[in-house]
């Protein structure tokens, strides 16, 4: 197992202080001695991860609330001091290292890029086999988006019903564009998928 250099983050201006000097960062926002928290932590140190930013919200108060986390483990992740993603629990090994190294890659490529990357919202549930679908292909196509779980954060699913309608998912705001359902047609459309 590979030793992971750990950063206490010890507030949100902490963090955000850290970012600011940063590309790309990682931070696990959990809590010491919960099972998911360590099987998150053990993970990230067996797929060889050399730093990540840790907070543990029996201290720290102020940063999940300003990133919408209602449960722990969750891994965000930052390009900049913007959040790029959220992986909430604790992932397959497997999955988590192919999303995180499609973050890096995604973070490296986008350097490069005269355009301006677009901002993709999916509002999910887990047991959504649509939901499944759709971020499977946003991930096939490079795609960065931040996956929002509507069953377990009730403002974020007002907030989503408020902006569409509809209580359905999956659903996707792409640059404040809202898409009901998986129409990969108009979804590739305003994503410029070939």
């Amino acid at each position: 197992m590979v030793e992971i250099r750990k950063m206490n983050i010890k507030s949100y201006n902490d963090l955000q202080e850290h970012l600011k000097s940063s590309n790309r960062a990682f931070l696990l926002l959990y809590k010491a001695g919960s099972e998911q928290s360590n099987c998150a932590l053990n993970n990230l140190k067996e797929i060889g991860l050399d730093e990540v930013l840790i907070a543990d919200v029996k201290e720290v108060r102020d940063i999940h609330g300003k990133y919408g986390i209602t449960t722990v483990p969750a891994l965000l992740t930052f390009e900049g001091p913007e959040l790029r993603n959220i992986y909430k629990g604790c992932q397959d090994k497997s999955y988590l290292e192919s999303v995180l190294k499609n973050e890096v890659f995604n973070a490296a490529s986008n350097v490069a890029e005269d355009k301006p990357r677009k901002r993709v919202t999916v509002f999910s549930t887990p047991t959504c086999p649509w939901c499944t679908r759709m971020k499977d292909h946003l991930k096939k196509n490079n795609i960065r988006f931040r996956d929002v779980d509507v069953s377990v954060d009730q403002n974020a699913a007002n907030d989503m019903v408020s902006r569409s309608g509809q209580r359905g998912v999956p659903q996707i705001d792409i640059n404040g564009t809202m898409i009901v359902g998986f129409d990969q047609n108009r979804i590739d459309q305003l994503l410029d998928i070939k």
